[in-house]
């Protein structure tokens, strides 16, 4: 049956139009795959506008978007960084090659870091057929919420509380650097990074835990924070739902360098796990790099075990 030609297209920025259609293949590949193809930072860039950095290359066929792809060149150290979807039913015809081609023609010196989320061996073949290795490896991992949680046992002079909007976000920042100084990707993040997240509607307050030491001289100073997310209750994209029934997230936990060892990740952990409980939901997921086998032994005591896979690939030239 003959098909159309492809049309590759490279924008900085999309209008609104643009942008629905590419949710609702975001969308639509979701609910095919049982995972979004696209990380929350690329689909808060293509919702929300996105940096000078950011490139969007689409690629249509009689005027339908059947491919997408976000490329991020602001990273000069590490080069572009890339994450791509092709709709369902347009796989094996040559879309993900165009897509391909258009993010390499964007890249400034040839680099090229592309993510591939879910581990699905077409994904791998695509990266594989166009001289990419794979670098690195996240594991998403799970654990029933209907199992026994430990009690949390916060190390003396520590509380908990809730995240307050409108107060919390300069120290949160610093306390958030000085977690993941050795990850920039989180531990680079800045108040307009905090804000687009607080703006998304899955933001709810009462899941966002701080812990605090008390001073002698009385003040509270934050020590670490458990960050928890629910996916399903809004559609990630366009109003699609996510082929699955609510889940909880240990989306980001982070504890003060002085703080390592003293039991307050743990107990971070349990705290918002309890907290997702509450909320009546059933699993809860978190991502994990491979290599960092310290946290996946805590999270393995704390009933986690592997359940999915992300790959980043690396083109060099």
């Amino acid at each position: 049956m003959h098909q159309e030609p492809l049309i590759t297209k490279v924008d900085s920025r999309l209008n609104e139009d643009d942008v629905s259609a590419v949710l609702d293949l975001v969308g639509n590949a979701a609910q095919q795959d049982l995972a979004t193809p696209l990380s929350e930072h690329v689909l808060l860039h293509l919702r929300h506008g996105g940096d000078q950095g950011d490139r969007h290359v689409r690629v249509l066929r009689d005027n339908e978007v059947v491919g997408y792809a976000h490329i991020d060149l602001t990273d000069e150290v590490e080069g572009a960084s890339a994450e791509l979807v092709v709709a369902p039913a347009h796989r094996g015809s040559g879309v993900g090659d165009a897509l391909i081609d258009g993010l390499v023609s964007q890249s400034v010196d040839g680099r090229l870091r592309l993510w591939a989320h879910g581990g699905h061996a077409g994904a791998a073949r695509l990266a594989r057929s166009h001289g990419f290795e794979q670098v690195r490896v996240l594991w998403q991992m799970r654990r029933s919420l209907h199992a026994a949680l430990p009690v949390p046992r916060l190390p003396a002079g520590i509380r908990l509380r809730t995240f307050l909007p409108g107060s919390d976000e300069a120290e949160w920042l610093t306390v958030n650097a000085r977690a993941f100084a050795d990850l920039p990707d989180q531990g680079g993040w800045t108040q307009a990074d905090l804000q687009r997240r607080i703006l998304e509607p899955w933001f709810d307050p009462s899941g966002f835990l701080v812990a605090v030491a008390e001073d002698p001289d009385g003040s509270e100073r934050m020590v670490g924070f458990h960050w928890t997310k629910v996916h399903g209750e809004h559609g990630p994209t366009h109003g699609h739902s996510h082929g699955h029934e609510l889940i909880g997230e240990v989306y980001v936990v982070g504890v003060l360098p002085e703080y390592r060892g003293s039991g307050l990740g743990r107990a971070l952990v349990l705290a918002g796990l309890a907290h997702l409980r509450s909320r009546g939901l059933a699993q809860a997921m978190l991502y994990v790099d491979a290599e960092n086998t310290t946290a996946i032994r805590l999270y393995e005591g704390l009933g986690f075990a592997r359940w999915d896979t992300d790959i980043l690939y690396r083109r060099v030239t």
